[in-house]
């Protein structure tokens, strides 16, 4: 018997993988697989059911299951097969992919790879919080899962440690469920999680809102009885005689998502320690050439539809390969972070890329600026490409387009760089 040998294979079905197998399937590969963990297609927008989803493609306001079942209901209607209860265990730079199910152990191989794994969230050993160690303590995605998903109700007075969106979100959902939100506790001295959150969740329901603040210390023996609240430098340092004892049962922790590259690391996949995700060009190829990446497992975006959009392209870029076995290794060129950037996707460009279409750079800040910006491509000095935008924000993605006119100077650069900077 000949064993099959997929055109490409898709690891995880979120946003990212279920778009990448969709648009691989759409630009040629005739066998597509996805590989999921869990017993359903969606991955976490099964537990996101607010909404917010879609504005972005469809201009509609969406809640997370409705919008993964679009996207679901494609795969499957394209011809994408899927394997569910099934854990990935390795892949190697060959694109071998290992599995486990319930039936045994199984050897799978592939043209082309798509890393979809998305992400985890920091917890409380990672932050060293000092105190107890008792019942109450969770990362706020747990709780949504279990509010969401479960049914149950993790407490009734909560503090949050951190202003990333999922905490936010849990904060104006637990308020609906009739608990009381006693703080959210943010260290930087900004917003890390999208205005709009901000304003809908903690502003709309009168949830106070503490910048440079962290918990000092976890009270309680059985279960969390209170949490200390301290004031911080600009070292992150606590400030004597700040502290103030906040009473809650629960302290739910959104303290920023981690992309899941145990996988990644395997397979030989080199990893930007900013990002903590795998290097990439504009179509998404990793270092080995047939790996591809796509969404959170690249690095953590604002918007799902966004993470849809990286998908489309590493399906794109996975299919090409599959077919033509595509090495877009010889003319890349790194573009580096400049003045007041932290990090850009991608981390590598083709030349020639231009030819086929503009290219689009992500990237965050190092510092907010509430005021027009110039983003900007520079080939040394020289800028290559200039976008403007209203504000720049940590705690939102800036973007990039540059246009196929930029060709001629893309293709004479020799390294590129991005900064962004007061108009």
């Amino acid at each position: 018997m000949t064993k099959k040998k997929w055109d490409v294979i898709v690891v995880g079905s979120g946003p990212g993988g279920l778009a990448a197998a969709i648009e691989a399937k759409k630009n040629g590969a005739q066998d597509v697989l996805i590989i999921e963990r869990d017993v359903e297609l969606g991955g976490i927008l099964l537990q996101c059911i607010h909404n917010g989803f879609g504005l972005e493609l469809f201009g509609e306001d969406m809640p997370g299951p409705s919008y993964a079942q679009t996207f679901i209901d494609e795969a499957l209607d394209v011809g994408v097969e899927t394997r569910l209860d099934t854990m990935v265990m390795e892949v190697t730079p060959m694109r071998k992919v290992y599995v486990t199910k319930r039936d045994g152990f199984e050897e799978l191989e592939a043209r082309a790879v798509v890393l979809a794994m998305g992400c985890r969230e920091r917890t409380r050993p990672q932050i060293r919080i000092p105190g107890t160690r008792p019942a109450g303590v969770y990362m706020a995605g747990l709780a949504q899962q279990w509010v969401n998903i479960e049914g149950w109700m993790p407490g009734k007075r909560f503090v949050i440690l951190g202003s990333g969106d999922i905490g936010m979100i849990m904060a104006r959902r637990l308020t609906f469920e009739g608990a009381k939100v006693e703080r959210v506790l943010e260290v930087m001295p900004y917003l890390t999680g999208l205005m709009r959150n901000y304003v809908q969740c903690l502003l709309d329901f009168d949830i106070e809102l503490q910048l440079e603040h962290t918990v000092g210390r976890i009270i309680g023996h059985d279960r969390v009885e209170a949490v200390e609240a301290v004031q911080v430098d600009k070292d992150w340092k606590p400030i004597p005689g700040s502290e103030e004892i906040i009473p809650c049962d629960t302290l739910l922790l959104s303290v920023g998502l981690i992309p899941e590259n145990e996988l990644s690391r395997r397979a030989g996949v080199a990893i930007d320690p900013v990002t903590g995700g795998p290097y990439v060009n504009e179509d998404m190829q990793t270092n080995i050439p047939g790996i591809f990446a796509a969404g959170n497992v690249v690095h953590v975006y604002d918007l799902v539809d966004w993470v849809t959009e990286a998908g489309y392209v590493a399906g794109r870029g996975a299919a090409n390969f599959a077919i033509e076995q595509r090495k877009h290794v010889d003319r890349e060129l790194p573009v580096d972070t400049g003045e007041n950037v932290r990090h850009v996707i991608p981390h590598r460009l083709r030349k020639d890329a231009l030819v086929e279409r503009d290219v689009q750079l992500q990237m965050r800040v190092t510092r907010p600026i509430e005021q027009r910006v110039s983003v900007e491509l520079l080939d040394g000095q020289e800028v290559v490409a200039r976008q403007g935008a209203r504000y720049a924000r940590p705690g939102e993605m800036v973007t990039l387009n540059v246009p196929q006119k930029a060709y001629d100077a893309v293709n004479k650069a020799e390294r590129l760089s991005v900064r962004v900077r007061e108009r």
